[in-house]
């Protein structure tokens, strides 16, 4: 991987508050190009309300956001799909009585051309594009291993297929970020040795990815630079090596039989 990879997230001086909440104060990060980049810290210290003020969820008080080099507002979850950011859910959220495929194909259209109209008269142009989605869809499954599922419907998953099915729905947006959320929360053993194995294939692709996990062993043996966060506050950035020996990190985290 490139030492000092072009930029493909920048972020700094994010704050929000919830009534008398300071929630973040002044957070900043910088995701280069086909890094995994893992954001921890303990519960209550801010991660998820950062992932959903940069993913559109949440609207923040103060920052700046770029995503590949351009600014954009994270105002609206649609705006930030289109924007090029992926996001899957700690709880996860799949149309349960839809196909595994009919899952992708939904996450597919964030990049369609053809409009209502088009669906409406079911024109040439749009049964073609509608044809290119279903075989993206089966690729992408195919991708993250569940492709023989693409006719069962979602609910019927095992859990960590469930789970899979999220990040191929979120590859088919062609993102320039993923960002996973807890992807590996109630996964057993087994199951995170094959979440850990797709995330380097999709790193290995040249995708970026940010990751929060609660896992720390996943997230340092994973990612190539990590963020701590506590109380809404930054303590420490840098290499998973870099940050096991914060004494912050060791003090706010880690310390707790996390090593």
């Amino acid at each position: 991987m490139n030492a000092n990879p072009q930029a493909v997230l920048k972020v700094a001086g994010v704050s929000k508050r919830f009534g008398g909440l300071q929630a973040l104060s002044e957070v900043g990060m910088t995701i280069g190009a086909g890094q995994v980049y893992g954001l921890i810290g303990p519960n209550g210290a801010g991660k998820t309300t950062f992932f959903n003020v940069i993913t559109g969820l949440y609207t923040p008080d103060a920052g700046s956001f770029e995503l590949g080099g351009q600014p954009y507002r994270p105002e609206a979850v649609h705006q930030v799909a289109r924007a090029g950011i992926a996001r899957t859910f700690q709880n996860i959220r799949l149309f349960a009585e839809m196909t595994a495929l009919e899952n992708v194909m939904v996450g597919r259209h964030v990049r369609t051309r053809s409009g209502l109209i088009g669906a409406l008269l079911r024109t040439p142009s749009f049964k073609a594009e509608e044809a290119a989605i279903r075989e993206r869809a089966q690729q992408l499954l195919d991708y993250v291993g569940i492709g023989k599922y693409a006719e069962f419907k979602a609910r019927t998953l095992s859990y960590g297929d469930q789970r899979r099915l999220e990040i191929a729905r979120a590859l088919a947006t062609d993102p320039k970020l993923i960002a996973l959320d807890e992807p590996a929360a109630g996964m057993n053993a087994t199951e995170k040795v094959v979440l850990r194995e797709l995330i380097d294939r999709i790193r290995n692709d040249g995708r970026t990815i940010l990751l929060i996990e609660h896992d720390v062993k996943l997230v340092m043996g994973l990612c190539d630079r990590v963020t701590v966060l506590d109380y809404g506050k930054q303590i420490a950035e840098g290499t998973p090596a870099e940050v096991q020996r914060n004494e912050k990190v060791i003090e706010a985290y880690l310390g707790a039989g996390a090593h």
